[in-house]
């Protein structure tokens, strides 16, 4: 009976062997399966991974050094921070009077002006008035002294902040960094790598270039202002002079602030009284 049994029942089947093959998607582990149907659970299991989940993050160290005015430390540059081109630049650009190139177009020239006009109003009109004489009856010369006084002041600061400015630009634009280790007496040289010459040339460019620009239109238009100064205070002497030949010719007539002996005889003759005409 048992045998008829055990032959009545169907065998059991055996499932068939898999073939493994790349292309065979593989699924995770039954406890990684996220239930659709139970949103919070989802969301518990999203944190977790989130929170297991570690994004690499890139080093900015050298782009704020950059950003600083230094060179990073990966480039082992020898030169000392405060003869870098960059940190010459800031400093320069900071400064006192080499700020006013990089400034406002209208403050700069206000600045020239307000300066200018200081030493032509408080230093050359007191020496041109009381140092020259018969200023009360032509004014027009030492006031055209003065103002040459100032004119002559601001070329002269307007030239040291070119200087200054085209040092830096030179030092920016150049491939190589002069520079001394500990003194003058131990210059070395050093060459810049293709990053720090890129970022120098572009600031050298872009910030510098339009200063020089600047000031050279600034220093043209000076030296133009001092010629016409200087024209019209030598058309003016020569005046003088040819009137002074002409008053002697016509007879000894007197000048204002010149002084002659004809002209003397004729304001004080009783102080020649017994002298010979002077021919």
């Amino acid at each position: 009976m048992a045998a008829a049994l055990l032959l009545l029942l169907p065998p059991k089947s055996t499932p068939p062997p898999t073939i493994f093959s790349p292309s065979t998607p593989t699924f995770p582990p039954p406890q990684t399966l996220i239930s659709i149907t139970n949103p919070n659970r989802a969301h518990h299991h999203r944190h977790h991974l989130h929170n297991h989940i570690s994004i690499p993050k890139i080093p900015f160290s050298s782009s704020r050094s950059f950003r600083n005015g230094s060179i990073p430390p990966e480039t082992e540059c020898p030169v000392p921070s405060e003869q870098l081109p960059v940190n010459e630049y800031q400093a320069l650009s900071t400064s006192f009077p080499f700020s006013w190139a990089a400034g406002d177009l209208v403050e700069y020239c206000s600045r020239l002006f307000f300066t200018g006009a200081s030493f032509a109003l408080f230093v050359g009109l007191p020496v041109s008035w009381f140092g020259s004489v018969g200023a009360q009856s032509e004014p027009l010369k030492p006031t055209l002294a003065a103002v040459s006084s100032g004119l002559f002041v601001v070329t002269l600061a307007v030239v040291r902040m070119y200087l200054g400015w085209s040092y830096v630009g030179n030092r920016l634009l150049s491939a190589t960094i002069e520079y001394e280790e500990t003194g003058w007496y131990d210059g070395q040289i050093w060459v810049k790598t293709a990053e720090v010459l890129a970022r120098d040339r572009l600031l050298g460019s872009f910030s510098v270039k339009p200063a020089l620009n600047r000031l050279k239109n600034t220093l043209v238009g000076l030296a133009a202002s001092l010629f016409i100064c200087v024209l019209i205070l030598i058309n003016l002497e020569s005046r003088q002079k040819d009137s002074y030949v002409s008053s002697r010719e016509a007879g000894g007539r007197a000048i204002p602030g010149v002084y002659n002996d004809d002209s003397a005889r004729s304001f004080e003759p009783d102080a020649f009284c017994g002298e010979p005409d002077l021919q």
